[in-house]
């Protein structure tokens, strides 16, 4: 059975002027383990006010769960294909995702599979 931790930081609040939240879910590939990048994505999730995860995959991408407004979602996105020192982005992949309250108090690493 797979052990899976969790890191939490400070709860965020996402829910934008009209009380409506949005999720999507960035695939992040390129060199993007090892260097930091959940790190770089949960920093830039609490500057942006947004929940969700980041966790590795096992054939070498990132994703990233992100639960907030439209405006602050595509600020996440513009900081995700930048990445952080040492990283190099080749591309950011995207998809609409269901909110899933468990997810949308907080932002999170996850470890495991």
């Amino acid at each position: 059975m797979a052990l899976l931790k969790l890191r939490a930081c400070k709860p965020a609040s996402v829910r934008s002027v009209n009380g409506k939240m949005s999720a999507k879910r960035f695939y992040v590939s390129g060199a993007v383990q090892g260097v930091g990048y959940r790190n770089f994505a949960q920093r830039a999730a609490g500057r942006l006010d947004i929940a969700g995860y980041a966790k590795n995959l096992p054939d070498g991408r990132v994703e990233i769960y992100a639960v907030g407004t439209a405006q602050s979602l595509a600020a996440l996105r513009k900081e995700l294909e930048r990445g952080p020192y040492g990283a190099v982005v080749d591309d950011v992949a995207q998809e609409e995702a269901l909110v899933e309250e468990r997810f949308a108090r907080r932002f999170s690493i996850e470890y495991g599979a």
